[in-house]
């Protein structure tokens, strides 16, 4: 049986990825260790969707394993290397609010992490294809310096600006700019990934994630934005926007959109290709437009306050431009709007709670 390896496999796009695959008829190989909920408490742990997956799915196999545990790591790969087909890597220190608090454990995690997966395929499964969840925060906040206009609800881009119909593309420099030390370790890793694709001539893809969601999102305040957001609002628990006058606009891409591309991928691979992958024009909005849609869905009004300093790098306005992807894999198509992502996470969230 062919074999896929995914690290974060009980996270929002591992636990996505584990069940897309198992459809396929892969032996999924999860790695997995809960570093969330030591990262950000006990409501972000993400052990009710191992358990789910252990549970429900035969042909997954858990292993609780630190990525940054090289010898672990390439025992691991040893044993299964002839069947190993695929490498998803999802993994990661993911917010770059919480990397401020320990720049040594957020670098260890998403730059070295990343390296000794690389090198662990490149000794035991070179012909495999590498996956790697890239974000946006790798263009730091060069986003901020684009023609911004302010409408009622949202910031927007000046309809002159090439990037305004479409979004931002690859073309975009990540150099010289302020990334966030979360950013800066995320550079790290996506860089290191093309390498190995380049140098090597491993087959490698690079999905830099606008805002990636879904319902089986554990939210917290520090990340998730769409799935704290509709907790906040189920629970009535006081939720903070922080500057841009709650007008800050993300892209939003579902769980399974983002999967199906890595899958497109898997079946015609190029070698260090990069692909910025976000809800694009089809699914964004702002934070305000946003809580509208959470109040609507619950039926109740949203405990909120306004933090007049805005996070340390944010951007101001984020739409991906997914047209580099779709002329390389023109049958990948949306399946989740915006409407359709809040609605699920809405009922997700009533179900566990």
């Amino acid at each position: 049986m062919d074999i896929a390896i995914v690290t974060g496999s009980a996270g929002l796009i591992g636990a996505e990825t584990v069940r897309f695959l198992a459809e396929k008829n892969f032996l999924v190989i999860g790695i997995d260790n809960n570093m969330r909920q030591e990262l950000f408490g006990e409501e972000a742990s993400t052990e009710w969707q191992r358990k789910e997956l252990e549970e429900k799915i035969k042909n997954y196999k858990h292993y609780s394993i630190d990525i940054r545990d090289e010898k672990t790591i390439f025992n691991l790969f040893n044993e299964y290397q002839k069947d190993i087909k695929l490498i998803v890597h999802t993994a990661a220190q993911p917010s770059h609010d919480w990397a401020a608090k320990d720049p040594f454990k957020d670098f260890t995690i998403n730059a070295n992490g990343t390296l000794v997966l690389l090198e662990a395929t490149r000794k035991y499964s070179p012909e495999s294809v590498f996956i790697f969840t890239s974000t946006n925060k790798v263009y730091g906040d060069t986003p901020n310096y684009l023609p911004l206009v302010e409408k009622e609800k949202r910031w927007e881009i000046d309809e002159l600006h090439s990037y305004f119909k479409f979004g931002i593309d690859e073309t975009m420099s990540i150099d010289n700019t302020k990334h966030s030390l979360f950013g800066a370790s995320k550079v790290a890793a996506d860089v290191l990934v093309q390498e190995y694709g380049k140098y090597f001539g491993m087959k490698t893809g690079i999905f830099r994630g606008g805002c990636l969601t879904g319902p089986g999102h554990s939210g917290t305040a520090l990340h998730g934005f769409l799935a704290y957001l509709m907790k906040c609002a189920i629970t009535g628990t006081e939720y903070n926007i922080f500057g841009y006058k709650g007008k800050q606009v993300r892209d939003n891409i579902h769980s399974y959109d983002l999967v199906n591309m890595f899958w497109h991928f898997y079946k015609k691979p190029r070698m260090g290709e990069v692909y910025n992958a976000g809800g694009s024009r089809h699914s964004n909005c702002s934070m305000t437009e946003a809580i509208e849609i959470c109040e609507k869905l619950t039926g109740k009004k949203m405990n909120y306050k306004y933090v007049e300093t805005n996070r340390i790098g944010d951007h101001i306005w984020y739409v991906s431009d997914v047209r580099k992807f779709e002329s390389h894999f023109p049958e990948w198509k949306y399946k989740y709007n915006l409407d359709d992502i809040l609605t699920q996470i809405h009922d997700a969230i009533g179900k566990r709670n």
